[in-house]
C-alpha cells in the first residue's frame, strides 16, 4: 500500500497533519480519542472498509466504535458515525475544524 492520498485534504486539516505528524498518532488526553497521522491514515480506512461503506468520507480517527471523519473534497467540518453502522446511518456534523474538535474533545473530559 503506498502512504499516497488521493483526495484534497481540508486546509486546516492538512495543517493540523503537518503538527502531528513526526509525533505519530494524537491521543487527545483523559478521553480515548486518538487522531491518526498521515502514516496510519491509509491502513484504517483500508481496515474499515471506508471507501465502501461511506465513500464520500475519510476516517480520521476514533474512540472505541465511534469514529470520526472528514467529507472528501469538501471544507473542514468534522463528522462522526458508529463503525457498526457505517451506511446506514447518517453522519453526524460535530465540528467545524480538526482544531476546534480537539479543543472541544479536551473541555468535555476535563
Amino acid at each position: 500500500m503506498n502512504n499516497q492520498i488521493d483526495l484534497a485534504l481540508p486546509n486546516l486539516y492538512a495543517e493540523f497533519l503537518s503538527k502531528i505528524d513526526k509525533a505519530g498518532e494524537l491521543i487527545i488526553e483523559n478521553t480515548g480519542i486518538t487522531l491518526y497521522s498521515r502514516l496510519d491514515l491509509l491502513e484504517r480506512n483500508s481496515t474499515y472498509q471506508i471507501e465502501e461503506w461511506e465513500p464520500d468520507f475519510f476516517l480520521i480517527g476514533q474512540d472505541g466504535d465511534v469514529a470520526f471523519f472528514i467529507k472528501k473534497d469538501s471544507d473542514d467540518t468534522i463528522y462522526m458515525n458508529d463503525l457498526g453502522a457505517l451506511g446506514s446511518l447518517e453522519m453526524k456534523p460535530i465540528s467545524l475544524n480538526i482544531f476546534e474538535f480537539v479543543k472541544q474533545a479536551s473541555e468535555h473530559y476535563d
